[in-house]
């Protein structure tokens, strides 16, 4: 077990113990005397193949990559039906996607994402890239995979090369491209339990010896693996189905062997009745069914359009990468999770002689467009020294409606919440919280990195980026309104942050398949606006919050052994984080925003391995081990803390008014000290290890591969709020078979997830706003597909 910090210079001796022990492990397990060891004839034909990634802006060998990075294939997201970012839970070292009210997934790599996702106007702390377009909202990472070649997920902040917001890592989806040397496609139709349905189908074809174009179609269907039992009409009301749809169309020209033109849309929706997230106090003791009655939805709307142009000069080739995005987002659920008599029974208070009927977040519309424009130029010359240099320009909007109903049962003036109100204006009466706001994000960077070899077997990396954010807007936004919340919004306070990010790296490739590699980088990301403060409707909560800045320090060695049939990564790791951006409570009801969290360390352990056994024979697996504390005293205010004191004082929330300064100061008094708390979504332990055999079977060739994915523990929120915010432990345990008979184009396969229905927890949700209630997010009970597929 890794060990707990005591204060800032125990931690720093202790992980200094761990660094210096793990570099030691790193040479004993990385000696050249492996790869001497003698093998059958039939072991030696059998070779891991090269995987090559774009890590770092440029294509490079994965074991050449002086940083963390996993490569998942489309091969392997097809054997688990990894339709999405989150079926990637367990499978990479330090990965977690957990979501959040509304379902919205939250990316978190070795505990740092985003602690903010209710403010849609924050950046993420891990970045997300389709083809090296930088996708400017977290929500649009709720879209399907859509003819997808790999997915690479880098671990560590990557300011340089990727900078918007990376300081916890990169995501890069990198789609399969038009090719001008043949015509090639394929087709698969599937279906299983609960109604599940899932076909694609991908072409691309040559028009010419200059022009290619590739186009690709999918639809993802399935059944609510939960109900809600509660709903008026409707006591079936199906969650956490999926009815989703994607196509994608590209087309390259290359007119000459310097010039290419590659141009490209990508789009997808996704509309169902929302996710099962069940209330910790429903008494419903079945995970799958919910005791809420209000109808969820969920809409998500995205539009991707791309130009990749490459001209090859004499001495490098210029890049040039524009996009513009587009962004429809409509969210719809039962804030209390429950029905209006149990929620009454739950909030009911002897002090005041009142309780809650329901809190429902009738409408949580998001719309956003985004343009990005980058210049790079990457070297081409065999000399010694590699470089890349670019510039970045960035211009998005975010605009935001949203609407909230709750009533007390002394609370004559609201009356019972309508389902027909979900999609009407929001603008209407008997609202308790409506907020609208538009904010507008300008960003440029300019960012340059060398690799100098400085002998055949020692090479040394460095880079700067210099980055500028500028952030405006306009917000209004109305609590505990009676009649019309008609909102004027009014400009609201600026911000403007700079900051240089780097990175410094020496690599070692001391044997051609071993190397070792420590590194040094600084992550990035850019502060904001909270709307609500800035509309001057809160206590403590100010109306802009700082940029968030992680320093990280990474041993690693990559390794090839027994003649190319043995891969072993590892790697360690020590982060320095300030100002850790998160949601925080304010006195004042619903003047809550984001704060920074003044510092935490974080510190950890990764490996990785591949191994062919035979020919046939083939096993994979990865863990981590990580911890992390905040080191600081910072007094925070948790919004079940502050209902909580306001309640024990005798103010009520129906008699509660933004100017009733007995009732904010006895909120303000419930703030707690986070310093020693874990940070969150840190699991203590987390991996996956699989075996897959291959052979010749009868008239055709058989795969067939079993999996077991652990998920270890975790806190959601740094408040630590023991059975509120404390994730479970889960594991699974997958199969896939696959046929391909001899002289076919024809396969099938069939993949069975979480074979033993497991109802794991993948997250617990603390919800900042409105009633605080606690929901639990289970992860998909057992699903089989049976496919068949065809190539051309």
């Amino acid at each position: 077990m890794l060990m707990r910090f005591q204060s800032s210079r125990t931690a720093t001796t202790k992980v200094a113990l761990l660094l210096s022990t793990s570099m030691s492990a790193l040479a004993v397990l990385t000696t050249p005397a492996l790869a001497a060891d003698p093998v059958a004839d039939e072991q030696q034909a059998a070779q891991l193949e090269e995987v090559v990634v774009t890590a770092e802006r440029r294509p490079i060998d994965l074991q050449k990559s002086a940083l963390s990075v996993s490569a998942v294939t489309a091969e392997t997201l097809a054997q688990g039906n990894i339709t999405d970012i989150t079926g990637l839970n367990g499978m990479v070292p330090g990965l977690v996607v957990a979501r959040s009210g509304g379902g919205e997934r939250v990316i978190s790599i070795r505990g740092i994402g985003s602690e903010t996702p209710e403010n849609t106007n924050t950046q993420p702390g891990v970045s997300y890239h389709v083809d090296g377009v930088y996708i400017f909202n977290s929500i649009a990472a709720n879209a399907a995979f859509i003819d997808v070649a790999q997915v690479e997920v880098l671990r560590g902040p990557q300011g340089t090369m990727f900078g918007q917001g990376s300081t916890g890592g990169t995501i890069n989806v990198v789609s399969n491209k038009p090719t001008l040397s043949h015509y090639d496609g394929t087709v698969n139709l599937g279906g299983g339990n609960h109604g599940l349905f899932k076909g694609d189908a991908a072409v691309s074809v040559p028009l010419g010896d200059t022009v290619a174009i590739r186009g690709a179609v999918q639809r993802y269907k399935h059944d609510g693996y939960a109900k809600a039992t509660g709903v008026a009409g409707r006591p079936d009301y199906e969650l956490d189905q999926a009815d989703e749809t994607g196509w994608k169309l590209s087309g390259l020209w290359k007119p000459t062997d310097d010039l290419s033109v590659t141009l490209s849309t990508i789009q997808y929706k996704g509309d169902t009745n929302g996710p099962a997230q069940k209330n910790i106090l429903d008494p419903n003791p079945n995970p799958r069914e919910l005791t809420q009655d209000y109808p969820g939805r969920s809409l998500v709307d995205t539009k991707l359009y791309s130009a990749v142009v490459k001209y090859d000069l004499p001495f490098a080739t210029l890049t040039s990468i524009s996009s513009y995005q587009k962004l429809l987002s409509e969210q719809a659920w039962d804030g209390d999770a429950l029905t209006a008599d149990l929620f009454y029974a739950q909030t009911y208070s002897p002090l005041t002689f009142g309780g809650y009927r329901y809190d429902h977040v009738a409408l949580w519309r998001s719309r956003g467009k985004s343009y990005t424009q980058e210049f790079n130029l990457t070297s081409k010359t065999d000399g010694p020294f590699q470089w890349i240099a670019g510039a970045v320009y960035l211009k998005s909007t975010n605009a935001q409606y949203i609407v909230e109903y709750n009533a007390d049962d002394n609370n004559l003036v609201t009356p019972p919440l309508p389902e027909d109100t979900a999609w009407n204006d929001p603008r209407v009466a008997a609202v308790s919280y409506a907020e609208l706001s538009s904010i507008v994000r300008k960003s440029w960077a300019a960012y340059f990195q060398g690799t100098y070899q400085i002998t055949d077997a020692l090479s040394l990396t460095a880079g700067l980026r210099y980055n500028d954010d500028r952030y405006s807007g306009e917000s209004a936004s109305n609590g505990s309104a009676t009649s019309g919340a008609y909102l004027q919004p009014a400009p609201t306070e600026g911000l403007t942050t700079q900051e240089t990010t780097g990175k410094i790296a020496l690599n070692y490739q001391y044997t051609p398949a071993n190397m070792v590699y420590a590194s040094y980088t600084r992550g990035y990301k850019p502060g904001g606006i909270n709307s609500s403060a800035a509309s001057g409707n809160a206590y403590s909560i100010k109306p802009t919050f700082k940029p968030e800045v992680v320093d990280s320090l990474e041993i690693g060695s990559k390794n090839r052994f027994l003649d190319n049939r043995l891969q072993l990564n590892l790697s360690a790791f020590l982060y320095d984080y300030k100002d850790m951006q998160f949601l925080e409570e304010d006195p004042i009801l619903y003047g809550e925003g984001a704060s920074n969290a003044p510092s935490a360390w974080i510190y950890g352990l990764e490996a990785e391995t591949s191994w062919l056994v035979s020919r046939h024979w083939r096993v994979e697996g990865s863990v981590s081990l990580l911890k992390g504390e905040f080191d600081e005293d910072y007094y925070a205010l948790d919004q079940a803390k502050a209902e909580a004191a306001q309640n024990a004082a005798g103010y009520p929330g129906y008699l509660f008014w933004s100017n009733f300064f007995p009732a904010v100061l006895a909120r303000d008094a419930a703030r707690q000290n986070i310093n020693g708390n874990d940070v969150p979504k840190l699991p203590d332990l987390q991996g996956s290890v699989s075996a897959t055999y291959t052979n010749h079977v009868g008239p055709g060739f058989l795969t067939a591969k079993a999996e077991y994915t652990y998920r270890g523990q975790y806190q959601y929120r740094l408040f630590n709020e023991g059975a509120i915010d404390t994730v479970p432990s889960y594991d699974v345990v997958n199969l896939f078979f696959k046929y391909e008979p001899d002289d076919s184009k024809i396969s099938a396969s069939l993949s069975v997830t979480n074979l033993f229905d497991s109802a794991g927890l993948n997250s617990r949700f603390s919800d900042p706003y409105g009633s605080a209630q606690v929901t639990d997010t289970f992860i998909p009970p057992r699903q089989w597909i049976a496919s068949i597929g065809y190539k051309f």
